[in-house]
This record gives C-alpha cells, sequence and structure tokens, in this order.
C-alpha cells in the first residue's frame, strides 16, 4: 500500500505543478493613462456607478468599518450625479443602518473637506491615521466630527441598542421601528432605506451627494438566501429599479478606496474603443494594510494577485476576487451576443424616494422573487459554490465574456487580512469547500476549457478549483514517511540510489522557483519561508477539513453554512501579531493537523537520529528525515505555543492531549501495518 500512497501523492503533485506553469506562459502587465480620458468621452458623458458593498454581522464587521468603505467610495473624483453607493446588511441589524445614518450626516462635510483640499487617502480612519497626515484649515475640525460619530456608533453596537437621544430627524425613528420583536437576522422583512438622494441633499457646501441607500433583504427560515451571491443578485435588482447604472463595482465591507481615481481607471479599459466589445470586467487586486513585517500568516496571496491574475490577464481574463471588479450591468444578464443591444442605463427622471420605486425595491429583494426566474442560474451572480466569485467568472468566461487584470502602482483598493491563526484557516476552509463545488459542477474546469476553446485557461481553473488536493499529498507526506521512520522501516531509495536524488531535485527545484520569484520581487527571504510555512498549514488543515466537509455534503451527510470572517481585533492580539507571534487562543479542531503531525514529525526525527547513531549510517532513512526535519523546522511556532508561552494566544492544553493521543493512535496503527 506504501508505494500505491506515494504514487498517488506525486501524481497530484505533479499535476499541481504543471497546471501552475500556464499562469507563468504569458503573464500581461498593463499600464493606463487617465489623462487620455477625456479625447474619448467628457465627464458629462460617464456612465453612471453604482457601488455595491456587502457586510453580514455587525459583530464580526465593525459597522465603522464598513462605514469608512461607503465614505472612500461616496468621495471618488467622479461625477456625484452619476454615483450610488448602496450598502447590503444580510445581517439585518439596525445597529448597521443607525451607523450609515451617521455617515450620511458625516458625509456632507466630510466630501468638500475632499474635494477642496484634494486629500488622497478619501477612508477617514486612514486620513487621520496616517503616520504623517495631511494638515488643512479644517482637518482638526473635521476630525472632531469623525470621532464624535465614531464614539456614538461604538457605543451603540457596545449597548446593542440605540438611545433615543442620537435619533435627531423623524424619518430616522420611522425607518428603525421596523424592527419589531419579531424581526430577526434569519426572518425579517426586506428593508429598503434611501439615506441620500442626489438632487435633494446636498452637503455643508451647497453641492449635491451621491445616492446612498441602505439595504437588508428579505429572509425566511424556509426560503434559500445563497449567503454574499444572493445578497448581491438583490443589489443589482434593487439598483436596477432606482439607478441602473450601466457599471457596478463591488467592494467587501473592509476593502475602502486608496485611489480616488480607480473609476477613471477602469473607464481607460471599458470606455475605449479599441478593446474588445466582449470586454465584461476590469479586475483590481486586493492589498491588504496591516501585515506585519514578515506576514506569518501569508496573508498578502501573492500567487494569486502577482503570479495568477498577470498569468490569466493574457487568456480570458483574470477570474473575479470578490471585490474591486468594476462590471458593465449587462454581464449578469447573458452572453455578449444576446445584451449587445441592451439599455445601457436608463437616466433615472424620477425620485428614488418615490412611493412606486420603493414599492418595487422592496419587491425585488423578497425572498419568494426568484422561485420560478433565470437567477442564480443564468443571471446575476451565479448560486452552487459558497465562492461565488470565481464561480460567477468561470461562467462569464463560458458565455464569451472576457476580462482585463488593472494593478496600478498605488493600490485601487486596502482591506484586512486576518491576524489570527483560527480566523486564516477557517476563512480557507471555507473557500476550499466552495473550490470543490465549482470543480465538480456541470461547468468543471475541463468544460470550461473546451467551450472557451483554450486549453491553458482550462489549465489555470482547473488549478484554482482543485487547490483543495494539495491535502493528499501533504497529509501524505506529513505521515506516512515519519511512521515509517518510527517503525524502522524505509519506504524511499537509499542516498546512494539515483532516485533519492530525482526526489531531492524535484523538491529543491520546485521550492528554488518560488524562492526565486519571491526575492526577485523585492521581498525578503523570512517573509518567503513564512509563506510556504503557512501554505502548508492552510494545506494540512484548511484543505483537509474542506474535503471531508465536501465529501460529506456531496453525499448528503453535511452541509457547510456562510461563516463571515471576523474584523474584530483585540489589542493583545494586535501586538502579539506585530512581533510576528502566531494567535492560537482558541480549542479549535482545525489545529488537531497541525499539532498532530508537529508531535509525530519531532518524535520521528529524534527516532531517526537514534537509529542513525546506532547503525553509524543515515543511508536507509536520509529522505525520511529530511523530510522529518523539514516539518520539524516549519513547525517551531507550533511548539513554542504548546510548551513555552504562557499568554492568551498559546495552544490550549485541550487540543495538546487531544494531539498526543491522535499521534499514539496513529503509530499504534502504523505499527500493525509495517
Amino acid at each position: 500500500m506504501v508505494p500505491i500512497f506515494l504514487l498517488l501523492a506525486d501524481s497530484i503533485l505533479a499535476f499541481m505543478w504543471v497546471t501552475t506553469q500556464a499562469f507563468r506562459m504569458y503573464p500581461t502587465h498593463r499600464q493606463v493613462f487617465i489623462e487620455h480620458l477625456e479625447h474619448y468621452v467628457k465627464e458629462s458623458d460617464y456612465p453612471g456607478l453604482d457601488v455595491f458593498i456587502c457586510t453580514a454581522d455587525p459583530y464580526k464587521e465593525p459597522p465603522m468599518g464598513v462605514v469608512n468603505t461607503a465614505l472612500s467610495v461616496m468621495a471618488y473624483d467622479y461625477p456625484i450625479e452619476k454615483l450610488s453607493v448602496y450598502v447590503s446588511d444580510d445581517g439585518g441589524s439596525k445597529l448597521t443602518l443607525f451607523a450609515f445614518m451617521e455617515a450620511a450626516r458625516f458625509a456632507a462635510h466630510w466630501l468638500p473637506y475632499c474635494r477642496k483640499n484634494k486629500v488622497v487617502e478619501r477612508c477617514p480612519k486612514a486620513h487621520f491615521g496616517s503616520s504623517n497626515p495631511s494638515r488643512f484649515p479644517e482637518t482638526d475640525q473635521i476630525k472632531t466630527m469623525y470621532e464624535s460619530m465614531r464614539v456614538r456608533v461604538e457605543n451603540v453596537i457596545k449597548r446593542g441598542s440605540i438611545s433615543h437621544d442620537y435619533i435627531t430627524k423623524q424619518g430616522e425613528s420611522e425607518a428603525l421601528s421596523r424592527w419589531t420583536d419579531g424581526f430577526t437576522p434569519q426572518n425579517h422583512p426586506s428593508v429598503v432605506q434611501v439615506l441620500l438622494e442626489n438632487g435633494k441633499d446636498n452637503d455643508a457646501t451647497g453641492h449635491g451627494m451621491p445616492n446612498l441607500v441602505y439595504i437588508s433583504r428579505e429572509k425566511s427560515t424556509d426560503s434559500p438566501h445563497h449567503f454574499k451571491a444572493g445578497a448581491l443578485n438583490v443589489l443589482l435588482r434593487v439598483s436596477a429599479t432606482m439607478t441602473n447604472a450601466p457599471v457596478i463595482l463591488t467592494l467587501d465591507s473592509d476593502m475602502y478606496s486608496n485611489d480616488p481615481q480607480t473609476p477613471l481607471r477602469a473607464l481607460c479599459y471599458l470606455l475605449d474603443p479599441s478593446m474588445d466589445p466582449k470586454l465584461g470586467y476590469v479586475q483590481f487586486p486586493q492589498v491588504f494594510h496591516g501585515i506585519n513585517k514578515n506576514d506569518i500568516y501569508g496573508g498578502e496571496l501573492r500567487h494569486v494577485f502577482e503570479v495568477h491574475m498577470p498569468g490569466m490577464d493574457w487568456l480570458a481574463g483574470p477570474i473575479h476576487a470578490g471585490s474591486g471588479g468594476f462590471f458593465r450591468r449587462r454581464v449578469f444578464y447573458g452572453c455578449p451576443s444576446e445584451t449587445l443591444e441592451m439599455n445601457q442605463g436608463r437616466q433615472v427622471s424620477h425620485s428614488i424616494k418615490s412611493r412606486e420605486v420603493l414599492e418595487m425595491a422592496h419587491h425585488v429583494a423578497g425572498c419568494k422573487y426568484e422561485n420560478q426566474t433565470k437567477w442564480g442560474r443564468k443571471m446575476g451572480f451565479r448560486y452552487g459554490s459558497l465562492v461565488e466569485d470565481l464561480y460567477t467568472s468561470c461562467l462569464l468566461q463560458c458565455e464569451g465574456w472576457k476580462s482585463i487584470y488593472c494593478n496600478p502602482k498605488r493600490p485601487a483598493f486596502l482591506g484586512k487580512s486576518p491576524i489570527n491563526l483560527h480566523d486564516f484557516l477557517n476563512q480557507t476552509m471555507r473557500w476550499s469547500v466552495g473550490l470543490l463545488e465549482v470543480a465538480f459542477s456541470r461547468y468543471s474546469p475541463i468544460t470550461f476549457g473546451v467551450q472557451s476553446i483554450s486549453l491553458l485557461s482550462g489549465l489555470c481553473f482547473a488549478h484554482y478549483t482543485f487547490w483543495p488536493i494539495w491535502a493528499i499529498p501533504v497529509t501524505i507526506y506529513a505521515f506516512l514517511p515519519q511512521l515509517a521512520l518510527l517503525n524502522s522501516a524505509s519506504i524511499f531509495p537509499k542516498i546512494s540510489d539515483p532516485w533519492c536524488w530525482l526526489y531531492v531535485v524535484l523538491f529543491l527545484g520546485a521550492y528554488g522557483q518560488d524562492y526565486l520569484e519571491f526575492v526577485l520581487s523585492g521581498r525578503p527571504t523570512q517573509r518567503w519561508w513564512n509563506h510556504q510555512r503557512a501554505w502548508m498549514m492552510r494545506v494540512l488543515s484548511s484543505f483537509t477539513f474542506g474535503l471531508v466537509e465536501f465529501l460529506l455534503k456531496y453525499v448528503g451527510i453535511s452541509t457547510f453554512g456562510f461563516n463571515v470572517t471576523s474584523k474584530v481585533v483585540e489589542e493583545e492580539q494586535r501586538k502579539r501579531y506585530q512581533k510576528g507571534i502566531f494567535e492560537f487562543g482558541v480549542p479549535s479542531p482545525v489545529f488537531l493537523p497541525l499539532t498532530t503531525a508537529a508531535i509525530i514529525n519531532l518524535v520521528a526525527f529524534l527516532s531517526g537520529f537514534a537509529q542513525a547513531c546506532r547503525q553509524r549510517s543515515i543511508e536507509d532513512v536520509f529522505l525520511q528525515m529530511c523530510l522529518a526535519g523539514f516539518a520539524v523546522v516549519n513547525c517551531c511556532p507550533v511548539y513554542e505555543a504548546m510548551a513555552w508561552r504562557r499568554d492568551q494566544g498559546k495552544l490550549p492544553l485541550k487540543i495538546t492531549v487531544i494531539s498526543v493521543v491522535l499521534a499514539w493512535a496513529l503509530y499504534s496503527a502504523s505499527s500493525m501495518a509495517f
């Protein structure tokens, strides 16, 4: 059986290596010149832009973070009358609505402040929290307003209720009165609240303001809601009843704008007459702020945004990354040939607060609206996977749409990456389940490759969607050779055998390629080491659990819920993270594969060393000891959290004890097998 397991592991590793080379065949890097845009279109002829921001839980995604994101895009260098921001609150929380009522008031001062002083960082938190902040005559006054808003919102979140002293307008009281005793996040009617309307609401200087609309779609326990894809489809329909802008920007709740001219960069592609008319969307990378010096969790996702995206750009185009995508609205309504003559977005001549508009908006936000329609199948964001972004972009490219990757020097958007290991692994586990759902859907990577008439595109999507099968070879190599070593069994060629050196060359070659790409991009060796360790942790824990979860779901035993990644960070956690200390802290089963592997590899390495000393030869167990030693070095943070640390981020004793029991059980079973 051992040779069969090793053959399986090597076959999967070879498959993943071959598919990843497709990204490196023709990498494409683009540059735009915004100053040339005026030669193609007047500012008055810019298309309308609807911005979609999704949030789901006021306690995991603090409303002030969502507010900062919304304010940053409301302050875009874009015609105010053509800009609308729609916020989807899938948690159905009046606390989030209150936060945006406060944001609407603050925006009346923030927008003219940014416009007058040509502020570049238009996220208030980033602007006021900068290490080298810009100073203008009004800065202190605006900062005081922002802090006042922040304190009120955070007090409301802390108490879980809204004080009557905070309600200053009659309309606000009426809006909040919809939250009755029977109103729950899982069961409630739709709520559509227009907080700002262009042409009706003006800022402190008398200029107009963009539309700002709060939406909480109807939820019912007897109707599927399809997680984020369902929320985005409601935003598509509600915005169509109000502004129907031909261009749509999707953003995560924490992914704020870092460049006020980003929409103009997208228009340089979308309005360029020389571009392929099948261009469906422009994708910007996700860049994360607050990552510590050596990025211990590999949170910057370098391979995705610096290798994979440019590599796919030359083909049908990059995938949608869940945030930072500028879409033509018509891509959500059919293939290019079907939507070529589609209405490009009507000029709204009526108030978005009018009775008929709001009635229609509430209707299309209902949980029964999609029944017996094509929504989620042929229209909108597609259902069937927890990674609705990749799945939807895959199907759009099947239909003939193209995409472009735009990666400017100044990041267009900045977001947060998890800073504790538990959230990091849980997020990856959710992705892995979603990727497998795509891989085994009717639009598998093989089908995609055939339909798009591109073998390389098919290989790229195959590499993405089959990511979780990395769990198989990594798990085999993390346990099997070490268990054999503990039982004094040699399963690899001896050091004198040429096949032994083939293993060494392949290992060093793959790692060497990755290392060279990393350091040539200007990053330090320590950061590369942390990235490869974080990748191993993801594979061994998240991908393994995701693979098992998908298989259980596939046979109808279990279903995987959408677990929102927490954006809340405790101060002590932040301090440990900035020092490069791993954060365990909670007794979660996702740590068990890591801790069990750490124990087995350490004991196996010591056992192999003892064997080599007794026999005065390392020839028989050279490769096995190398693997065990490599794992031991990677597991140093785990040993530290198990044995030496005394802070709140240490590994819980419960997990350590269970891991010891599991390691002993595996050793006992292997003793009988060997």
